[in-house]
Protein backbone atom coordinates (compact mmCIF):
# COMPACT_ATOMS: atom_id res chain seq x y z
CA UNK A 1 0.00 0.00 0.00
CA UNK A 2 1.38 3.37 -1.01
CA UNK A 3 1.28 6.55 1.06
CA UNK A 4 1.27 10.15 -0.08
CA UNK A 5 4.72 11.01 -1.49
CA UNK A 6 4.49 14.47 0.03
CA UNK A 7 4.10 12.92 3.50
CA UNK A 8 7.58 11.45 3.03
CA UNK A 9 9.21 14.47 1.42
CA UNK A 10 8.74 13.48 -2.21
CA UNK A 11 6.85 15.05 -5.09
CA UNK A 12 3.90 13.07 -6.49
CA UNK A 13 3.95 14.93 -9.82
CA UNK A 14 7.64 14.15 -10.36
CA UNK A 15 7.08 10.51 -9.50
CA UNK A 16 4.06 10.30 -11.82
CA UNK A 17 6.14 11.43 -14.77
CA UNK A 18 8.31 8.33 -14.28
CA UNK A 19 5.33 6.19 -15.29
CA UNK A 20 4.85 8.24 -18.44
CA UNK A 21 8.56 8.01 -19.20
CA UNK A 22 8.64 4.23 -18.78
CA UNK A 23 5.49 3.70 -20.80
CA UNK A 24 6.30 6.07 -23.65
CA UNK A 25 10.06 5.48 -23.88
CA UNK A 26 10.29 1.75 -23.22
CA UNK A 27 7.12 -0.30 -22.81
CA UNK A 28 4.81 1.03 -25.55
CA UNK A 29 7.53 0.98 -28.27
CA UNK A 30 8.39 -2.61 -27.35
CA UNK A 31 11.86 -1.92 -25.99
CA UNK A 32 11.00 -3.51 -22.63
CA UNK A 33 8.36 -6.18 -22.08
CA UNK A 34 7.46 -4.75 -18.70
CA UNK A 35 8.56 -2.51 -15.85
CA UNK A 36 7.78 -2.75 -12.15
CA UNK A 37 9.23 0.09 -10.09
CA UNK A 38 8.88 0.53 -6.33
CA UNK A 39 10.11 3.64 -4.49
CA UNK A 40 10.15 3.72 -0.67
CA UNK A 41 11.18 6.61 1.59
CA UNK A 42 11.56 6.40 5.36
CA UNK A 43 10.22 2.84 5.14
CA UNK A 44 7.00 3.85 3.35
CA UNK A 45 6.12 2.88 -0.22
CA UNK A 46 5.46 6.18 -1.99
CA UNK A 47 5.29 5.04 -5.62
CA UNK A 48 4.73 1.90 -7.65
CA UNK A 49 4.66 1.43 -11.42
CA UNK A 50 3.28 -1.80 -12.91
CA UNK A 51 3.52 -1.61 -16.70
CA UNK A 52 3.58 -4.00 -19.64
CA UNK A 53 3.36 -7.77 -19.86
CA UNK A 54 4.83 -10.72 -18.01
CA UNK A 55 4.47 -12.63 -21.28
CA UNK A 56 4.16 -10.96 -24.67
CA UNK A 57 3.19 -14.27 -26.27
CA UNK A 58 0.18 -14.94 -24.04
CA UNK A 59 -0.67 -11.31 -23.32
CA UNK A 60 -0.43 -11.92 -19.57
CA UNK A 61 -0.16 -8.49 -17.93
CA UNK A 62 2.55 -7.75 -15.42
CA UNK A 63 1.24 -7.89 -11.85
CA UNK A 64 2.54 -6.72 -8.49
CA UNK A 65 3.36 -10.31 -7.55
CA UNK A 66 4.96 -11.38 -10.84
CA UNK A 67 8.07 -13.50 -10.25
CA UNK A 68 11.20 -12.66 -12.24
CA UNK A 69 14.81 -13.78 -12.58
CA UNK A 70 16.90 -11.35 -10.53
CA UNK A 71 20.22 -12.93 -11.54
CA UNK A 72 23.08 -10.92 -9.96
CA UNK A 73 20.79 -9.23 -7.44
CA UNK A 74 21.32 -12.60 -5.73
CA UNK A 75 24.87 -11.46 -4.88
CA UNK A 76 23.92 -9.07 -2.05
CA UNK A 77 21.76 -11.79 -0.46
CA UNK A 78 24.65 -14.26 -0.55
CA UNK A 79 27.03 -11.62 0.79
CA UNK A 80 24.75 -10.93 3.75
CA UNK A 81 24.57 -14.68 4.43
CA UNK A 82 28.36 -14.86 4.48
CA UNK A 83 28.69 -11.85 6.77
CA UNK A 84 26.31 -13.55 9.22
CA UNK A 85 28.96 -16.28 9.54
CA UNK A 86 31.66 -13.63 9.99
CA UNK A 87 29.65 -12.16 12.86
CA UNK A 88 29.43 -15.63 14.43
CA UNK A 89 33.22 -15.91 14.42
CA UNK A 90 33.28 -18.85 12.02
CA UNK A 91 35.37 -17.07 9.39
CA UNK A 92 37.30 -13.80 9.08
CA UNK A 93 37.62 -11.45 6.13
CA UNK A 94 41.40 -11.78 6.11
CA UNK A 95 41.39 -15.59 6.18
CA UNK A 96 43.06 -17.14 3.12
CA UNK A 97 40.52 -18.90 0.92
CA UNK A 98 42.68 -22.05 0.84
CA UNK A 99 42.01 -22.45 4.57
CA UNK A 100 38.55 -23.67 3.50
CA UNK A 101 39.37 -24.88 -0.03
CA UNK A 102 42.75 -26.66 0.31
CA UNK A 103 42.88 -27.50 -3.41
CA UNK A 104 43.20 -23.77 -4.12
CA UNK A 105 46.41 -23.36 -2.09
CA UNK A 106 48.64 -23.39 -5.17
CA UNK A 107 46.47 -21.49 -7.64
CA UNK A 108 48.80 -19.67 -10.03
CA UNK A 109 48.42 -16.37 -11.85
CA UNK A 110 48.09 -16.49 -15.63
CA UNK A 111 51.21 -15.61 -17.61
CA UNK A 112 50.58 -17.09 -21.06
CA UNK A 113 49.10 -20.03 -22.97
CA UNK A 114 45.71 -21.57 -23.55
CA UNK A 115 43.60 -24.18 -21.77
CA UNK A 116 45.66 -27.31 -21.23
CA UNK A 117 48.93 -25.41 -21.60
CA UNK A 118 48.67 -22.45 -19.24
CA UNK A 119 51.87 -20.89 -17.91
CA UNK A 120 51.48 -19.40 -14.44
CA UNK A 121 53.42 -17.77 -11.62
CA UNK A 122 52.79 -17.80 -7.88
CA UNK A 123 50.73 -14.86 -6.56
CA UNK A 124 52.45 -12.36 -4.29
CA UNK A 125 49.82 -12.95 -1.60
CA UNK A 126 47.13 -15.64 -1.29
CA UNK A 127 43.52 -14.96 -2.17
CA UNK A 128 41.63 -13.82 0.94
CA UNK A 129 37.95 -14.01 1.80
CA UNK A 130 37.63 -10.24 1.33
CA UNK A 131 38.79 -10.67 -2.27
CA UNK A 132 35.76 -12.84 -2.98
CA UNK A 133 33.37 -10.29 -1.48
CA UNK A 134 34.85 -7.33 -3.39
CA UNK A 135 35.67 -9.16 -6.68
CA UNK A 136 39.44 -8.74 -6.43
CA UNK A 137 40.02 -12.51 -6.31
CA UNK A 138 41.49 -13.05 -9.77
CA UNK A 139 38.50 -15.20 -10.78
CA UNK A 140 36.43 -14.30 -13.84
CA UNK A 141 33.25 -15.01 -15.84
CA UNK A 142 33.33 -16.79 -19.19
CA UNK A 143 31.18 -14.05 -20.74
CA UNK A 144 33.85 -11.41 -20.16
CA UNK A 145 35.32 -12.33 -23.58
CA UNK A 146 38.62 -10.72 -22.65
CA UNK A 147 41.28 -13.35 -22.05
CA UNK A 148 42.32 -16.95 -22.61
CA UNK A 149 41.22 -17.69 -19.07
CA UNK A 150 37.71 -16.39 -19.89
CA UNK A 151 37.70 -18.68 -22.92
CA UNK A 152 38.67 -21.64 -20.73
CA UNK A 153 35.78 -20.85 -18.38
CA UNK A 154 33.41 -20.90 -21.37
CA UNK A 155 34.70 -24.12 -22.89
CA UNK A 156 34.81 -25.85 -19.50
CA UNK A 157 31.39 -24.49 -18.45
CA UNK A 158 32.87 -23.37 -15.13
CA UNK A 159 29.76 -21.73 -13.71
CA UNK A 160 27.14 -23.15 -11.31
CA UNK A 161 24.31 -23.13 -13.87
CA UNK A 162 26.27 -25.65 -15.94
CA UNK A 163 27.39 -27.95 -13.12
CA UNK A 164 26.14 -31.48 -12.62
CA UNK A 165 28.50 -32.12 -9.70
CA UNK A 166 26.95 -29.56 -7.39
CA UNK A 167 28.82 -26.67 -5.79
CA UNK A 168 31.66 -29.02 -4.85
CA UNK A 169 32.13 -29.89 -8.51
CA UNK A 170 32.11 -26.19 -9.36
CA UNK A 171 34.86 -25.40 -6.84
CA UNK A 172 36.88 -28.44 -7.88
CA UNK A 173 36.73 -27.31 -11.51
CA UNK A 174 37.99 -23.85 -10.61
CA UNK A 175 41.00 -25.46 -8.91
CA UNK A 176 42.23 -26.39 -12.41
CA UNK A 177 42.14 -22.80 -13.70
CA UNK A 178 44.73 -20.04 -13.29
CA UNK A 179 43.82 -16.68 -11.79
CA UNK A 180 43.62 -13.76 -14.22
CA UNK A 181 45.64 -11.54 -11.89
CA UNK A 182 47.17 -11.62 -8.45
CA UNK A 183 44.49 -11.29 -5.76
CA UNK A 184 43.96 -7.73 -4.56
CA UNK A 185 45.62 -6.07 -7.56
CA UNK A 186 42.60 -5.54 -9.85
CA UNK A 187 38.79 -5.74 -9.93
CA UNK A 188 37.00 -8.18 -12.21
CA UNK A 189 33.32 -9.12 -12.14
CA UNK A 190 33.38 -12.86 -11.57
CA UNK A 191 32.08 -16.08 -10.06
CA UNK A 192 33.49 -14.95 -6.70
CA UNK A 193 30.04 -14.75 -5.11
CA UNK A 194 29.23 -18.26 -6.27
CA UNK A 195 32.30 -19.39 -4.34
CA UNK A 196 30.93 -17.52 -1.32
CA UNK A 197 27.72 -19.54 -1.66
CA UNK A 198 29.75 -22.74 -1.55
CA UNK A 199 31.60 -21.48 1.52
CA UNK A 200 28.35 -20.58 3.30
CA UNK A 201 27.31 -24.22 3.03
CA UNK A 202 30.73 -25.57 3.94
CA UNK A 203 31.31 -23.34 6.97
CA UNK A 204 27.75 -23.45 8.34
CA UNK A 205 27.28 -27.17 7.76
CA UNK A 206 23.90 -26.40 6.17
CA UNK A 207 23.33 -26.62 2.40
CA UNK A 208 23.62 -23.16 0.89
CA UNK A 209 20.06 -23.00 -0.44
CA UNK A 210 18.68 -24.20 2.89
CA UNK A 211 20.77 -21.61 4.76
CA UNK A 212 19.31 -18.81 2.65
CA UNK A 213 15.78 -20.15 3.09
CA UNK A 214 15.88 -20.66 6.86
CA UNK A 215 18.19 -17.82 7.90
CA UNK A 216 17.24 -15.00 5.49
CA UNK A 217 14.31 -15.55 3.13
CA UNK A 218 11.69 -17.02 5.47
CA UNK A 219 12.60 -14.79 8.46
CA UNK A 220 12.22 -11.70 6.24
CA UNK A 221 8.96 -12.96 4.77
CA UNK A 222 10.43 -13.30 1.27
CA UNK A 223 8.14 -16.20 0.45
CA UNK A 224 8.37 -15.87 -3.35
CA UNK A 225 12.17 -15.84 -3.47
CA UNK A 226 13.72 -19.20 -4.37
CA UNK A 227 16.26 -20.91 -6.61
CA UNK A 228 13.46 -22.25 -8.79
CA UNK A 229 9.76 -21.71 -9.51
CA UNK A 230 7.44 -24.51 -8.40
CA UNK A 231 4.29 -25.59 -10.19
CA UNK A 232 2.16 -23.68 -7.70
CA UNK A 233 3.77 -20.38 -8.75
CA UNK A 234 4.48 -21.05 -12.44
CA UNK A 235 1.54 -18.92 -13.61
CA UNK A 236 3.18 -15.88 -12.01
CA UNK A 237 6.61 -16.43 -13.60
CA UNK A 238 7.54 -13.87 -16.26
CA UNK A 239 9.11 -14.62 -19.62
CA UNK A 240 12.63 -13.30 -20.24
CA UNK A 241 13.52 -11.56 -23.51
CA UNK A 242 16.36 -10.45 -25.75
CA UNK A 243 16.35 -7.89 -28.56
CA UNK A 244 16.41 -9.55 -32.00
CA UNK A 245 18.38 -8.28 -34.99
CA UNK A 246 15.10 -6.82 -36.25
CA UNK A 247 14.74 -4.86 -33.00
CA UNK A 248 11.80 -6.85 -31.66
CA UNK A 249 11.71 -8.76 -28.37
CA UNK A 250 11.99 -12.54 -28.56
CA UNK A 251 12.14 -15.09 -25.72
CA UNK A 252 15.67 -15.50 -24.37
CA UNK A 253 17.31 -18.91 -24.42
CA UNK A 254 18.05 -19.10 -20.70
CA UNK A 255 17.79 -21.58 -17.85
CA UNK A 256 14.17 -22.49 -17.16
CA UNK A 257 14.36 -21.97 -13.36
CA UNK A 258 11.52 -24.50 -13.13
CA UNK A 259 13.60 -27.23 -11.47
CA UNK A 260 15.80 -27.16 -8.38
CA UNK A 261 19.40 -26.59 -9.55
CA UNK A 262 22.25 -29.04 -9.00
CA UNK A 263 24.43 -26.16 -7.88
CA UNK A 264 22.50 -23.19 -6.41
CA UNK A 265 24.14 -20.04 -7.74
CA UNK A 266 24.95 -17.51 -5.05
CA UNK A 267 25.95 -15.14 -7.82
CA UNK A 268 22.81 -15.25 -9.92
CA UNK A 269 20.40 -18.05 -9.12
CA UNK A 270 17.41 -16.48 -7.37
CA UNK A 271 13.98 -15.51 -8.62
CA UNK A 272 11.96 -12.97 -6.66
CA UNK A 273 9.21 -10.35 -6.64
CA UNK A 274 9.35 -6.60 -6.14
CA UNK A 275 7.75 -6.83 -2.71
CA UNK A 276 10.17 -9.54 -1.58
CA UNK A 277 13.27 -7.73 -2.73
CA UNK A 278 12.05 -4.47 -1.23
CA UNK A 279 11.86 -6.27 2.12
CA UNK A 280 15.50 -7.23 1.69
CA UNK A 281 16.37 -3.61 0.85
CA UNK A 282 14.43 -2.33 3.84
CA UNK A 283 16.41 -4.71 6.06
CA UNK A 284 19.59 -3.11 4.75
CA UNK A 285 18.21 0.42 5.11
CA UNK A 286 17.34 -0.37 8.73
CA UNK A 287 20.90 -1.39 9.53
CA UNK A 288 20.45 -5.14 9.19
CA UNK A 289 17.00 -5.66 10.70
CA UNK A 290 13.38 -5.75 9.57
CA UNK A 291 10.83 -5.61 12.35
CA UNK A 292 11.99 -7.98 15.08
CA UNK A 293 14.21 -9.97 12.68
CA UNK A 294 17.88 -9.01 12.76
CA UNK A 295 20.25 -10.63 10.28
CA UNK A 296 23.41 -8.59 10.84
CA UNK A 297 24.47 -5.74 13.10
CA UNK A 298 24.59 -2.07 12.04
CA UNK A 299 28.38 -1.96 12.30
CA UNK A 300 28.68 -4.98 10.02
CA UNK A 301 26.41 -3.30 7.47
CA UNK A 302 28.46 -0.09 7.64
CA UNK A 303 31.52 -2.21 6.90
CA UNK A 304 29.75 -3.82 3.95
CA UNK A 305 28.74 -0.52 2.40
CA UNK A 306 32.21 1.01 2.71
CA UNK A 307 34.54 1.08 -0.28
CA UNK A 308 36.92 -1.87 0.10
CA UNK A 309 38.99 -1.40 -3.03
CA UNK A 310 42.69 -1.18 -2.05
CA UNK A 311 43.77 2.35 -1.24
CA UNK A 312 40.19 3.63 -1.55
CA UNK A 313 40.40 3.37 -5.34
CA UNK A 314 37.47 3.69 -7.73
CA UNK A 315 36.41 0.94 -10.11
CA UNK A 316 37.67 3.26 -12.87
CA UNK A 317 41.17 2.80 -11.44
CA UNK A 318 41.06 -0.96 -10.80
CA UNK A 319 38.56 -2.61 -13.14
CA UNK A 320 39.72 -4.90 -15.92
CA UNK A 321 36.17 -6.13 -16.65
CA UNK A 322 34.61 -5.95 -20.07
CA UNK A 323 31.19 -6.11 -18.37
CA UNK A 324 29.76 -5.07 -15.01
CA UNK A 325 26.39 -4.13 -13.58
CA UNK A 326 27.85 -0.72 -12.69
CA UNK A 327 29.52 2.21 -14.32
CA UNK A 328 33.02 2.87 -13.01
CA UNK A 329 33.55 6.62 -12.51
CA UNK A 330 33.03 7.79 -8.94
CA UNK A 331 32.16 4.26 -7.82
CA UNK A 332 33.89 1.91 -5.40
CA UNK A 333 32.96 -1.57 -4.27
CA UNK A 334 31.94 -2.81 -0.85
CA UNK A 335 31.32 -6.30 0.44
CA UNK A 336 28.67 -7.39 -2.03
CA UNK A 337 27.62 -4.30 -3.97
CA UNK A 338 28.83 -1.10 -5.61
CA UNK A 339 29.17 2.09 -3.54
CA UNK A 340 29.13 5.72 -4.68
CA UNK A 341 32.36 7.42 -3.63
CA UNK A 342 32.04 10.69 -5.57
CA UNK A 343 28.61 11.68 -6.95
CA UNK A 344 30.12 14.40 -9.15
CA UNK A 345 32.21 11.85 -11.04
CA UNK A 346 29.16 9.62 -11.63
CA UNK A 347 27.34 12.55 -13.28
CA UNK A 348 24.24 11.55 -11.31
CA UNK A 349 22.46 13.53 -8.59
CA UNK A 350 23.01 10.85 -5.99
CA UNK A 351 24.51 10.75 -2.51
CA UNK A 352 27.89 9.67 -1.17
CA UNK A 353 27.49 6.17 0.18
CA UNK A 354 24.63 5.04 -2.06
CA UNK A 355 24.93 1.33 -2.66
CA UNK A 356 23.35 -0.85 -5.31
CA UNK A 357 23.61 -3.63 -7.85
CA UNK A 358 21.66 -5.09 -10.75
CA UNK A 359 20.96 -8.27 -12.64
CA UNK A 360 21.55 -9.58 -16.16
CA UNK A 361 17.86 -9.17 -17.10
CA UNK A 362 18.02 -5.38 -16.44
CA UNK A 363 16.72 -5.54 -12.87
CA UNK A 364 18.24 -3.18 -10.30
CA UNK A 365 18.04 -1.83 -6.78
CA UNK A 366 19.66 0.99 -4.90
CA UNK A 367 19.65 2.27 -1.34
CA UNK A 368 20.48 5.86 -0.42
CA UNK A 369 21.31 6.08 3.31
CA UNK A 370 21.47 9.88 3.17
CA UNK A 371 17.96 10.30 1.78
CA UNK A 372 16.61 7.15 3.51
CA UNK A 373 15.50 5.84 0.12
CA UNK A 374 15.07 2.33 -1.34
CA UNK A 375 14.27 1.65 -5.00
CA UNK A 376 13.64 -1.65 -6.80
CA UNK A 377 13.27 -2.03 -10.57
CA UNK A 378 12.16 -5.30 -12.16
CA UNK A 379 11.93 -6.14 -15.84
CA UNK A 380 13.15 -9.05 -18.00
CA UNK A 381 15.48 -7.99 -20.83
CA UNK A 382 18.94 -9.48 -21.45
CA UNK A 383 21.55 -8.00 -21.41
CA UNK A 384 21.27 -5.24 -18.84
CA UNK A 385 23.50 -3.00 -20.96
CA UNK A 386 20.86 -2.75 -23.72
CA UNK A 387 19.44 0.57 -22.47
CA UNK A 388 20.56 3.20 -19.90
CA UNK A 389 17.33 2.81 -17.93
CA UNK A 390 19.03 2.47 -14.55
CA UNK A 391 20.81 5.81 -14.82
CA UNK A 392 17.66 7.46 -16.17
CA UNK A 393 15.56 6.18 -13.28
CA UNK A 394 18.09 7.20 -10.66
CA UNK A 395 18.02 10.71 -12.11
CA UNK A 396 14.21 10.85 -12.12
CA UNK A 397 13.70 9.33 -8.67
CA UNK A 398 16.33 11.58 -7.10
CA UNK A 399 14.65 14.57 -8.78
CA UNK A 400 11.45 13.71 -6.87
CA UNK A 401 13.14 14.14 -3.46
CA UNK A 402 12.03 17.61 -2.30
CA UNK A 403 13.31 17.66 1.30
CA UNK A 404 16.83 16.46 0.57
CA UNK A 405 18.91 15.61 3.64
CA UNK A 406 22.19 16.09 1.79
Amino acid sequence: MTVSPESQGMCSKRLARIDRFLQERYVAPGKLPCALLQVARHGQLVHQSVLGHASLETGTPLAEDTIVRIYSMTKPVTSVAFMMLVEEGRVALDDPVHKFIPSWRNLGVYVSGVAGAFQTRPPEVPMRIVDLLRHTSGLTYGFQLRSNVDAAYRSGKFEPFDQTGGLQGFVDALATMPLEFAPGTAWNYSVSTDVLGYLVGLISGVPFDEFLRTRILEPLGMMDTHFHVGDDKAARFAQCYVKSEAGTLVPAQVQSFREAPNAPSGGGGLVSTAADYMRFCEMLRNGGALGDVRLIGPKTLRLMRSNHLPGGADLADMSVSMFSESTFQGVGFGLGFAVTTDPARTLLAGSPGEYWWGGMASTAFWIDPVEDLCVVLLTQLIPSSTYPIRRELRTMVNAAVIDSQA
